[in-house]
């Protein structure tokens, strides 16, 4: 799957519509989040077109959250995105900004992991390591029952992902976590590239 432009014009379009640096780490959080899923699932020669997906699937949220997954569409032209792959940062926001639907297996990861990775990062900062390495499952599930801790992660958009994707929400929720831990380090360095 072709993506029309390398990770370094990806990050610069990124960069030209972002500053903060929450949203910045959001990015590559869910790109590497997306890298992750695509190599464990089957899917390592369209891994690039995943990663990427990840990294742009909030470009226009900073600036015009009003017009999210709405904007984009022209801000991706621009730089230079296949329609494929503005489909797919379209499709993570389905049923809130959006009306393009999640329909392969990739935009139904992108759009069940979004959420989930907002929700598994605030919980990480709670940690005395600040870490999501340490993080068991269950301490997860109690964040996740909990309505009031990081009320703005929909748990409804997170189920609906599971259920997208036919898993049930302990696998959605494992695999997640699983991922995040497996790339924070990575993360985190990216973030001490770009300077944030």
């Amino acid at each position: 799957m072709e993506t029309g432009m390398n990770r370094v014009q990806a990050l610069t379009a990124l960069r030209r519509y972002n500053s903060e640096p929450f949203h910045l780490q959001h990015a590559l959080t869910v790109e590497a989040v997306m890298d992750w899923f695509a190599r464990k699932d089957g899917f390592e020669a369209d891994a690039p077109f995943w990663a990427m997906a990840g990294l742009l699937h909030d470009i226009d949220f900073e600036q015009w959250p009003e017009e999210h997954c709405k904007r984009c569409v022209s801000l991706l032209e621009e730089a230079g995105a296949t329609p494929e792959l503005i489909h797919a940062v379209c499709s993570h926001g389905y049923g809130e900004c959006s009306d393009v639907e999640p329909k392969s297996y990739m935009e139904k990861v992108l759009f069940a992991a979004d959420e989930l990775t907002g929700l598994i990062g605030a919980a990480a900062k709670m940690r005395p390591s600040k870490s999501c390495q340490d993080m068991e499952l269950s301490s997860l599930k109690k964040k996740f029952k909990d309505k009031k801790f990081a009320a703005g992660c929909s748990r409804d958009i997170i189920r609906e992902g599971a259920e997208r994707l036919g898993w049930e929400l302990d696998t959605l929720l494992s695999r997640t976590l699983e991922a995040m831990a497996a790339t924070e380090n990575l993360v985190r360095d990216e973030m001490a590239v770009l300077g944030v």
